[in-house]
């Protein structure tokens, strides 16, 4: 007599609940936005803080891709910032980058708070807009 198997599958709303909420998403990408804000007011173009060779002002998608996404890669071994870990995968690669950009530059800026002002101007907005 064999013995039955066991199959344990993940259900689609644990792995839901672990990766990064909507306000950490937009937390994420305003940070980006106003780092690259910050590093381009700084004077600190794409050239002076990765190569030499090219004069490029910072983007938010700079950031994320040249600044963020390696970091990720090395520190939690994920691509997409989608994957995130909400509890604390989104901190450990913030801590890192924010530690090194320190070092080599002082503070530029502080990761922005859930939700973010920005967020919360916007349900201002669109509640005004719909009375």
């Amino acid at each position: 007599m064999t013995k039955p198997i066991k199959i344990m599958m993940k259900s689609r709303r644990n792995l839901e609940d672990k990766r990064r909420t909507i306000s950490q998403n937009r937390a994420l990408h305003l940070y980006f936005e106003q780092l690259a804000e910050a590093l381009n007011s700084s004077g600190l173009d794409m050239r002076l803080v990765l190569k030499e060779q090219i004069l490029i002002s910072w983007t938010k998608d700079n950031v994320k891709n040249y600044l963020w996404r390696p970091f990720q890669k090395a520190l939690v071994k994920k691509h997409s910032t989608a994957t995130l870990d909400k509890a604390k995968e989104i901190d450990i690669v913030y801590d890192n980058l924010h530690r090194h950009l320190v070092s080599k530059f002082g503070n530029l800026v502080e990761f922005p708070q859930f939700p973010s002002e920005e967020k919360l101007n916007m349900q201002e907005n669109y509640a005004k807009r719909s009375l």
